[in-house]
């Protein structure tokens, strides 16, 4: 099996922190594939997130993309940064309110010293506005005019302008509602179907996982505790850490079940009672 992105022994710490953020990561991600990195807040999975992007340097193991150390030279690490791609979880964060919609999107270009000039480019954005789902016209709004899920696809499309290899979301749906969650999911896995994409989906949502990833790697305290395929894992998972999150989801759908019962409105007539004919009719 060929490999897109190999980890290999990563250690990364925070400055201050006690403990490493991560401790002796390695996993690595096949062109195509789906890898869930699920994991309770605080385990590490923002920092590994960052580590595969080159947005931080690990003190320790190698982050190679295509068999190519990503930090090997100044020249291998701005190639892995358009060939990797990130979305975050607050699109509008991580979007400039200041910008239009096209600039926005157009953002990554800078990395591409060949990067389309004036129609070429005004062409490309539209297209990748209109893979996302969203009009050619979006490009000259501003992001406050569109809701989060629509933001979200911006922050897609702004993704998939260098024409990347891997798409990192971290927890790209956690802020979401659960109707705009599944179509940005599935929005995700057409991506990944139209294109070939490769995606390292970050989330501390199981259900996520078991929807969308194909190999799923459990994080606990910056170690990575069980990983593989994920119907393995979620139907007979090896980890006491593992079982414990699928306990934890267990409850939460239930508490959750609970909530929405209460909120039903009774039945009218609960008495038992209702369609009962009145006495001499």
């Amino acid at each position: 099996m060929s490999v897109l992105l190999q980890i290999d022994g990563v250690t990364r710490h925070h400055p201050g922190a006690p403990a490493p953020a991560l401790r002796d990561v390695s996993l690595h991600l096949a062109p195509g594939e789906v890898l869930g990195i699920v994991g309770e807040s605080g385990s590490g999975k923002s920092t590994l997130a960052r580590v595969a992007a080159g947005l931080h340097r690990p003190e320790a193991g190698q982050v190679r993309l295509e068999g190519q150390d990503i930090h090997a030279s100044p020249a291998a690490l701005r190639a892995a940064r358009r060939a990797v791609q990130m979305v975050f979880q607050d699109p509008l964060g991580s979007l400039d309110p200041r910008w239009r919609v096209g600039r926005i999107v157009a953002e990554p270009l800078h990395l591409d010293p060949a990067a389309l000039r004036g129609a070429a480019r005004r062409a490309r954005i539209a297209a990748a506005l209109e893979e996302v789902g969203l009009p050619a016209d979006a490009a000259t709004r501003f992001p406050h005019q569109f809701s989060g899920g629509q933001r979200q696809r911006i922050a897609i499309a702004r993704a998939l302008m260098p024409r990347p290899r891997l798409l990192i979301a971290d927890e790209a749906t956690s802020a979401l509602d659960a109707a705009v969650q599944r179509q940005i999911l599935r929005l995700i896995l057409d991506l990944r179907a139209a294109q070939g994409l490769a995606v390292l989906f970050i989330t501390h949502d199981i259900a996520v996982v078991d929807e969308v990833c194909d190999r799923v790697a459990v994080l606990h305290e910056g170690r990575i505790v069980e990983e593989g395929p994920v119907r393995r894992v979620l139907d007979s998972p090896a980890h006491p850490h593992t079982r414990r999150l699928l306990a934890a989801e267990l409850r939460l759908d239930a508490a959750e079940g609970r909530a929405r019962a209460k909120q039903r409105p009774a039945p009218p007539h609960s008495d038992g009672t209702a369609g009962c004919a009145p006495d001499g009719t």
